[in-house]
């Protein structure tokens, strides 16, 4: 599995990425009909998904990770250095999407991925990494637990307040 992150050349994602990001993210209606986050579950579009990915990346400390085993796109993280509100005592980085093609899970992709971005947190000297789930994705729920992710609150998220369930894990 190789991490590579998404970086804009010019200001624009490249044209070829973005096309390949945007399959990934159809390929997850199921999760997106739970979160909302675009208007048409089953139609996102390039341009939602350059939108989307804009946004992941304005904010300070924010990092987008492509995913690729043998070459293929198979999934994408979305990370923060630290909660995004300033205001925060939070000293842990944050992962605040971990997407894999729907057509490839249960191959072990998602736990590589968790993984490798652990190992990429605990190189730079952190000390634990949080995730916020829905409420009503339970299968992410189960996911990050079996991962060793141990639940610390029940909050709201920042974008749309949907409520959500904040976890962490020591590294």
């Amino acid at each position: 599995m190789i991490l590579e992150p998404l970086v804009p050349v010019d200001g624009a994602l490249p044209g070829p990425v973005l096309t390949e990001v945007a399959a990934l993210y159809a390929t997850n209606h199921a999760f997106f009909e739970l979160s909302d986050d675009f208007p048409d579950a089953g139609r996102i579009t390039v341009e939602q998904v350059a939108a989307s990915l804009a946004d992941e990346l304005a904010h300070e400390g924010a990092e987008v990770l492509l995913a690729r085993s043998a070459g293929r796109l198979v999934g994408l993280a979305a990370t923060l250095a630290h909660h995004p509100d300033p205001a925060a005592e939070d000293p842990d980085p944050w992962i605040g999407l971990l997407l894999i093609d729907a057509t490839a899970h249960r191959e072990g992709h998602g736990r590589t991925v968790a993984t490798a971005l652990e190992a990429r947190f605990r190189t730079t000297g952190r000390t634990g990494v949080r995730i916020a789930v829905l409420e009503t994705n339970a299968k992410a729920l189960a996911f990050w637990q079996s991962q060793g992710y141990t639940p610390l609150r029940h909050s709201r998220d920042r974008e749309l307040g949907r409520p959500c369930v904040v976890l962490r894990k020591a590294l």
